[in-house]
């Protein structure tokens, strides 16, 4: 077994001796190096003359307790000479902890430096748009390169895998508006308004706008982690060598199904969100099922459908940009493939809603509100 190493502190002349002894070496001191830090008395000398071995690791620290405490070394051998030599001058004094600038400059810094280093973001979104405007004109100059296979499977997965899912949210969120509307509505004597409530949120702003967020967080993030991985993996690399454009087999087809799936989802949406409506409205108002339902087609103009129907196609489009985009971007390693697909949810999420607002004041502008 080898043997570790070891210290004593003994009383001499002239003051207190640290006797160091056994081998000093990387693998051997791990264990002491705390103790070592640890003494507080004052040393008079470091005596390394039953160090078996050193390295430059142990001349370290030897020379760190000796620069400490003022204390001189003795009993060195040929070796620990030289390395402690070497090591000399070597210590200093200084904060090694950079100087930390106040927070009215680290701030404006920071977002200034993010700022800038969004110019490389743009043209690369822009760089993208370009590839896919460019491969969408070939496609329409060789339609017989067109993937309908891959369009059929994008719209499977997009759009009735899920069916559930978003008709399981819209109707509770149709419940939960029907609800908490009726309660606030019944202060006024007007709980029958909450079918004008229910139908005109829902298939103007609600259905379409949390559809294009699930789509976003579920689809949008499949998108952004399956060609990533392809991406990482060599796979799109190796597609590019036997002849297939990536954006025609694999981006296209995945925008297409989101952009006609989007309308269809947002209308299921609306429909689910009505009739959770129309079940609160039969168990709480006292309003029947079909009454409900046939009150809709009065209260609900005709514009406010349109309406959702208009803006479904554009989210579906931001939300397939966004999943792709970010998919594309992937490189290095399978840490990127994480960061990307979050990024992919986010942003399109943020521009959903940013966009929803735009929406919001120009439909206003023009006589749809």
């Amino acid at each position: 077994m080898a043997r570790l190493a070891e210290y004593d502190i003994e009383d001499g002349d002239g003051g207190a001796v640290l006797t160091l002894s056994g081998p000093y070496l990387v693998s051997t001191i791990g264990a002491l190096d705390g103790e070592l830090r640890k003494i507080d008395g004052p040393i008079a000398r470091v005596d390394l003359s039953d160090v078996t071995e050193i390295d430059t690791v142990g001349a370290w620290i030897a020379c760190n307790i000796a620069s400490e405490h003022e204390a001189e070394i003795t009993g060195a051998s040929e070796r620990a000479q030289r390395l402690l030599g070497a090591l000399e001058g070597t210590g200093s004094e200084q904060d090694m902890r950079p100087e930390r600038l106040p927070v009215w400059t680290r701030v404006p810094d920071a977002m200034g430096e993010k700022v800038y280093n969004a110019r490389s973001g743009i043209v690369g979104v822009v760089s993208f748009l370009g590839a896919l405007l460019i491969s969408a004109g070939n496609l329409i100059r060789h339609p017989r390169r067109f993937r309908t296979v891959a369009l059929v499977k994008q719209l499977e997965l997009v759009g009735v895998a899920a069916l559930p899912i978003i008709g399981l949210m819209s109707f509770l969120i149709g419940v939960v508006i029907a609800q908490q509307g009726a309660v606030q509505l019944a202060a006024f004597g007007a709980e029958t308004l909450t079918v004008n409530l229910v139908g005109r949120i829902t298939l103007r702003e609600l259905g379409v706008l949390m559809t294009a967020i699930m789509v976003a967080g579920r689809s949008g993030s499949a998108f952004a982690a399956e060609i990533g991985t392809m991406k990482l993996t060599e796979e799109i690399d190796a597609m590019r060598t036997i002849g297939i454009a990536p954006m025609e087999a694999l981006v296209i087809p995945r925008i297409m199904a989101a952009v006609l799936m989007m309308p269809l989802l947002g209308f299921y949406a609306s429909c689910m969100a009505i009739i959770g409506g129309a079940v609160v409205g039969e168990l709480m108002l006292g309003i029947p099922f079909w009454t409900f339902l046939s009150r809709i087609q009065d209260v609900v103009p005709t514009y406010d459908v349109w309406v959702g129907l208009l803006k479904a196609p554009v989210f579906g489009l931001i939300v397939a940009l966004a999943g792709c985009y970010n998919g594309m971007q992937v490189k290095g390693n399978s840490e990127e493939v994480g960061r990307r697909t979050t990024l992919s949810v986010v942003a399109a999420i943020f521009a959903v809603i940013v966009l929803d607002a735009f929406f919001a004041v120009f439909f206003t502008k023009v006589g749809w509100a």
